[in-house]
């Protein structure tokens, strides 16, 4: 068996859905592995044939006949969304994505409490708002962490009773804390909207119903090993950033979830010890940051280049987009730890440039190391140096080879894949990566 770890180096939005479907069409892969995250991924595929799917639960790899998806016990499933992605998987011609799925019975769960609250406490942080996706991730792991025997597991999905009696708990909970900020946040008529999901009275029971259509999806945690030792090649396909990491982001524009590659190494230390592994992290060849944050090499003179899938929401706010950040990507690299090779995507912006612009140093320095953010409290004081701080901007000629030869240098890592545009197709494996890694 071989294992390729898909590892966002950014603050997300690098290009992971790419990688991963690109991996899938060249590896003959057939099992994707979600390894982290939850309901607000946004991986962005689209087909060589022009079918476009942003894929939010599904593996990145499920527009390829016969590829499958596990979900695993680090993923926060949502199960009406995934009601609903089936459905949209299903208007492009994706007939069986359910018969090619499968959650673990561990996997965390969000209810319409858990949304709703979460989006009432983003509410209420007005202009200091966190970046919240609005999914309700953040908020079901928190409970999971202070009432663990309240959390609704996949598991639950298939014991009705069960469900129901966790629901009310969580409901009751979830409309305790939150009621003051609707007190404060009576004018707003978001805040309205959110607190139907508490008054409505057929509000669990209309969920109920919908949650456990996908009950058949759910197996025991352990079942996945033999899913996966009986494939010659699996992806494991990761969620957000290791910027946005709970351990090793800057708080508060953190999420609730690890983003670096342990889950996956976690799960192929206990399934497959003698895999063959290969970690690729991905980066696009500018910086970008989805919602609020500090982001130091933000440049205004590229908020319209290139085109993104990725759009302004009412929940996470703009795309921001700022020249490719060297110092950022060697943290990201400390805290991952085991990456081989990176995938640089979004080189079809380069004929646009004469120059490309990067982020060498920061003025002042910034002590960027995995030890330093120990705490929540060091967390954000490094936040708040990135913030503060002054990019030191070099040059090059903006020509692929130039570019992807100064990353290497800037980071020390290998570029084995680069993309030049959104679909696998327009992906490519570099002649000279004679690195000892293969694909």
């Amino acid at each position: 068996m071989r294992a390729i770890i898909v590892l966002d180096l950014g603050f997300g939005d690098a290009g992971k859905g790419l990688v991963t479907d690109f991996l899938v069409r060249r590896c003959g892969v057939r099992l994707v592995v979600r390894y982290s995250g939850g309901a607000q991924a946004g991986h962005n595929v689209v087909a060589p044939d022009g079918r476009h799917h942003t894929f939010s639960q599904f593996g990145a790899g499920t527009l390829v006949p016969g590829v499958r998806t596990f979900l695993s016990k680090h993923v926060v499933v949502h199960p009406t969304a995934l009601l609903v992605e089936e459905a949209t998987l299903n208007s492009i011609g994706v007939t069986d994505a359910f018969e090619r799925i499968n959650v673990s019975e561990q996997a965390l769960v969000v209810t319409p409490y858990h949304q709703a609250a979460a989006r009432l406490r983003e509410l209420a942080r007005g202009i200091a708002r966190h970046g919240s996706c609005g999914v309700g991730v953040g908020e079901t792991v928190n409970h999971a962490i202070t009432k663990p025997d309240e959390s609704i597991r996949a598991g639950d999905l298939r014991n009705r009773s069960v469900l129901r009696r966790k629901l009310e708990r969580i409901r009751e909970r979830e409309h305790s804390q939150v009621i003051e900020l609707v007190r404060v946040l009576a004018a707003s008529g978001q805040a309205k909207a959110e607190m139907v999901a508490f008054e409505r009275s057929d509000t669990s029971g209309r969920w109920i119903a919908l949650a456990t259509q996908i009950a058949g999806l759910v197996r025991d945690d352990s079942s996945w090993a033999t899913t996966a030792t009986a494939h010659s090649t699996v992806v494991f396909e990761g969620a957000q950033g290791v910027l946005l990491d709970e351990k090793f982001g800057f708080h508060p524009y953190t999420t609730w979830s690890c983003c670096t590659n342990a889950p996956a190494l976690e799960m192929l230390t206990q399934a497959a010890p003698g895999a063959e592994l290969l970690q690729i992290g991905v980066l696009r060849a500018y910086a970008v940051r989805h919602g609020p944050g500090p982001f130091p090499t933000e440049a205004m003179e590229l908020a319209g280049v290139p085109f993104d899938h990725n759009k302004t929401n009412v929940w996470q706010g703009a795309v921001r987009r700022g020249w490719f950040d060297a110092v950022l990507a060697r943290y990201a690299l400390d805290i991952a730890g085991s990456v081989d090779t990176l995938a640089i995507t979004h080189l079809d912006w380069l004929p646009k440039l004469k120059e490309w612009t990067h982020c060498t140093a920061y003025d002042p320095g910034v002590p960027l190391r995995p030890s330093f953010a120990d705490s929540l409290e060091r967390q954000a004081e490094l936040g708040e140096l990135l913030a503060s701080t002054r990019p030191v901007l070099s040059r090059c000629p903006a020509t692929e080879e130039s570019v992807l030869d100064r990353i290497e240098s800037l980071v020390s890592k290998p570029v084995m894949i680069g993309s030049r545009g959104p679909s696998a197709p327009q992906v490519f494996i570099r002649p000279d990566a004679g690195f000892g890694l293969r694909l």
